[in-house]
């Protein structure tokens, strides 16, 4: 990725077209879009695009307008389609040229649900893993049959260019690009104010159909989780969260997995991997302390499910963030 010059903000350009969701274009503009609460860090330039400059309607009957054209979408240092109107059609030319523009100039160029068909008409998935919106994983792979497609992750980061899944997936990869940009307390901070887990794991996430739990007074599973969130460094068994809820063992897991799609044991260990993250980009701890930090006794363990959950080793993850240069201010 092409980072911002010396002097000036990183800036993000998303998308917008008539007919789209409010939600779609949301997502982005939370994250990227006036940090107001978040992190005391020199933030993004957000920049809304259209391809014409003409009222849109919105689902809901809403009507918005967009200050900038393609010229500006192209010109961003990251370029976000956050879906397409039809993904069976055919993707504007123009789009398809400002694309590959930003791209040929080093920019990163993202993708949200059906937006990964604007970036497959581009040419610029060919050869590449994607992901997107289970329910168009098929069709993509049927459309464009040089892509991997991977309907089993939240996001993939090919780096220069990054797909995301379904439309709550967008948050995810939000959350990712602010990661790789200013670090983990910087993600944190911003997940904080959007009450959403910092870093989820892909997987069974996609395809959770569940219905949300009616919210009670009482809630054992997240009484159980706000223990478990205090006592991270400690061994946790069911058994132990079961008593925090005050539900018995198989109550509390039947609870637990209807609510979060997940098992208990599983969410623990993806908050232990998410309370390494800032012990790796900002302290000299050897991994071995780390793990023990967070809760996990075996330096194996821990670099299993941290390569599990971040495609990437504890060490490289250390490397990149200490090299890696962050967006100018």
């Amino acid at each position: 990725m092409r980072p911002a010059s010396p002097g000036r903000r990183h800036t993000v350009s998303v998308l917008a077209f008539d007919g789209m969701a409010p939600f779609e274009l949301g997502s982005v503009v939370e994250v990227f879009g006036p940090p107001r609460a978040g992190p005391r860090l020199p933030w993004y330039e957000l920049r809304v695009c259209a391809l014409e400059r003409e009222p849109m309607r919105a689902v809901g009957g809403l009507t918005m307008t967009a200050e900038n054209g393609l010229d500006v979408f192209a010109a961003a240092d990251t370029a976000i389609v956050v879906a397409v109107p039809d993904v069976r059609g055919e993707v504007p030319p123009e789009l398809v040229a400002a694309l590959r523009e930003a791209h040929g100039r080093g920019a990163r160029v993202v993708s949200i649900c059906s937006g990964v068909f604007a970036l497959a008409a581009a040419g610029l998935l060919d050869g590449r893993e994607a992901t997107t919106h289970w329910q168009y994983a098929e069709l993509l792979q049927r459309r464009y049959p040089r892509i991997r497609v991977n309907p089993d992750v939240l996001y993939v980061d090919g780096d220069d260019v990054l797909t995301g899944a379904g439309n709550a997936a967008g948050l995810d990869l939000c959350l990712h690009l602010v990661r790789k940009d200013h670090g983990a307390r910087a993600a944190n901070a911003v997940a904080r104010r959007l009450v959403v887990p910092p870093h989820r794991e892909g997987g069974r996430a996609q395809f959770l159909a569940t219905a949300v739990s009616e919210p009670v007074a009482d809630d054992g599973v997240a009484r159980a989780m706000a223990w478990a969130l205090d006592h991270l460094a400690e061994p946790i068994t069911v058994a132990d969260l079961a008593r925090a809820a005050h539900l018995a063992p198989r109550t509390f897991l039947r609870h637990f997995n209807r609510q979060t799609g997940t098992s208990p044991l599983r969410w623990v260990i993806a908050q232990r991997i998410t309370a390494s993250l800032p012990l790796l980009e900002h302290s000299t701890m050897p991994v071995e302390e780390i793990a023990a930090a967070v809760g996990i006794d075996s330096p194996v363990t821990f670099r299993h499910h941290f390569t599990r959950a971040m495609k990437t080793s504890p060490s490289a993850y250390r490397r990149t963030f200490r090299a890696a240069p962050h967006c100018s201010g």
